[in-house]
C-alpha cells in the first residue's frame, strides 16, 4: 500500500513465456499488493510460468484481443479491492522499476492516470524502437493531440496507471475488444475531465518483446484517426459510439476463469 492506497499491478498477457519472469522480477513488491495476470489463451506455457511464480493468473479459453485482456484486468483487480491499477506489458519493454513513481502520482491524488511514455527524451530510438514505429509514433500522437486538444508525448504506451474511480466510471465494457482500446480509454478520460499525466520510461526492444505485425498496425493507426475524429465531433455535441451517454460500465459480476490464485 502507499498512502492508505492499496496497489494492483495487472498484466495482460500473450505468448509472454520468455520475457514474463524478467517482467516479474522487477516488479518492486514492498510497494505492490497483488499482481494479477490475464493469459489471452497463449500458444505457450505464459499461465503455466505464471503460476509458478505465484501471480494470480485468469485465463481466457479462447483468444478475445488485446481490449478484451485489458478489461478482464481491470475487472479482477477491482473484485480484489485495488484503489490503484497499473498496467504493464509482460514483455519487459518498459521496466518495472518505474511502478512506484507510477503509483506515487496517483496514491497522493495528483493525478487520476498516468500514462509512462516512451517518446519523451531519446530513449525510444536508443532502446531500438524501429525507425518505421517511430515515425508513426510521431504522427499519430500530433493528430491526437489536434483532435483532442492535448499535449501528450506518447498515446499508444504499455505500461499505465489508473484510480479506482477511472475504471470504474467510464464505459470501457463498451469500448472496442481490439488494440484500439489503448486509445479509446484515454479519449474517455480527456472526455470526463480526469487529470492524465506522462511521465518518461526507457524501452528495450528485442526479439522476444511483443509487436503487432504490419498488418494489424495499418488497421489500429486508421481507428486511432477515427476515434480522434469521433472525439471532436462529441466535443461539439455530436456523441458517436463509445461516447454516447449510455456506455456500459465494466461488468465486475462476470464470471473470470481463475487458472490460479496466489496463496
Amino acid at each position: 500500500m502507499l498512502n492508505g492506497k492499496k496497489i494492483v499491478v495487472v498484466m495482460p498477457a500473450y505468448n509472454a513465456e520468455k520475457t514474463l519472469k524478467q517482467t516479474y522480477d522487477e516488479v518492486y513488491r514492498p510497494f505492490v499488493d497483488d499482481i494479477i495476470l490475464v493469459d489471452d489463451s497463449s500458444l505457450d506455457n505464459t499461465k503455466e510460468l505464471s503460476k509458478s511464480l505465484n501471480i494470480t493468473t485468469i485465463v481466457h479459453k479462447e483468444n478475445k484481443g488485446y481490449g478484451a485482456n485489458q478489461k478482464s484486468c481491470y475487472k479482477a483487480a477491482l473484485n480484489a479491492g485495488a484503489d490503484i491499477v497499473i498496467m504493464l506489458h509482460p514483455d519487459y519493454q518498459y521496466t518495472p522499476k518505474l511502478i512506484p513513481a507510477v503509483a506515487s502520482m496517483l496514491a497522493f491524488e495528483e493525478y487520476d492516470a498516468i500514462l509512462v511514455s516512451r517518446m519523451l527524451g531519446k530513449s525510444a530510438l536508443k532502446g531500438g524502437m524501429p525507425l518505421y514505429k517511430f515515425i508513426a509514433n510521431k504522427f499519430l500522437t500530433f493528430f491526437e493531440n489536434i483532435f483532442l486538444n492535448e499535449n501528450l508525448s506518447e498515446y499508444h504506451t504499455g505500461f499505465r496507471g489508473f484510480t479506482k474511480e477511472v475504471l470504474e466510471t467510464l464505459p470501457l465494457e463498451s469500448c472496442s475488444d481490439d488494440f484500439i482500446f489503448d486509445n479509446e480509454i484515454i479519449a474517455l478520460m480527456f472526455m470526463n475531465d480526469y487529470k492524465v499525466g506522462e511521465m518518461s520510461c526507457p524501452t528495450k526492444y528485442f526479439d522476444e518483446a511483443s509487436s503487432i505485425n504490419f498488418i494489424k498496425s495499418c488497421k489500429y493507426g486508421l481507428e486511432v484517426l477515427f476515434i480522434s475524429l469521433l472525439y471532436r465531433l462529441a466535443k461539439c455535441g455530436l456523441r458517436f459510439s463509445i461516447f454516447r451517454n449510455n456506455g456500459q460500465k465494466l461488468n465486475l459480476k462476470e464470471n473470470l476463469l481463475y487458472y490460479y490464485k496466489k496463496q
